[in-house]
């Protein structure tokens, strides 16, 4: 229960800073980044997942596609299926290109899975620290885990197939 009250209290603080911090810069949501992970097995201290994404523009509509690793160092405990993260891409400008997204993101993540699972990641980053995933992403996965820390994500081109 106080693993649980902890938590919701990291969860609470990241949007509250990602709120301030997003008032200080105007934004423009450019689209939505659509991430597929791997299974995962938290290894107490941290975990390490690898990604497939793709983003999907608004305005004009294009699509481009990155492979991602997403660490999460913290606490990190069980086992998790392959799962699906999504967040809202928000940018300084809405000219968007083959690698706008391309670069690190850091934040701060919380998950909780006990069958189904739903998690939260504030992150921002990318190129020049000029692009913001949502305040709250949209995390699924199946499994028994509890998970919360800090989060870098890493995007980049997509690799030979």
């Amino acid at each position: 229960m106080r693993t649980l009250r902890c938590l919701a209290a990291i969860c609470a603080l990241t949007v509250l800073c990602t709120t301030t911090a997003s008032a200080r810069a105007e934004r423009f949501r450019i689209g939505r980044l659509l991430c597929f992970s791997e299974p995962r097995v938290g290894l107490v201290l941290g975990s390490t997942q690898a990604m497939r994404c793709v983003f999907t523009g608004l305005r004009p509509p294009r699509q481009y596609v990155y492979e991602g690793r997403i660490r999460r160092v913290g606490l990190d405990l069980g086992v998790t299926s392959a799962g699906t993260l999504s967040w809202a891409v928000f940018a300084r400008n809405s000219r968007i290109g083959p690698g706008t997204l391309r670069g690190s993101y850091v934040g701060a993540s919380g998950n909780f899975a006990l069958g189904p699972g739903l998690g939260a990641n504030v992150l921002i980053g990318g190129s020049r620290q000029s692009v913001m995933l949502q305040p709250i992403s949209i995390e699924r996965s199946i499994g028994l885990n509890l998970a919360a820390g800090v989060t870098h994500l890493t995007l980049g081109p997509r690799g030979p197939q």
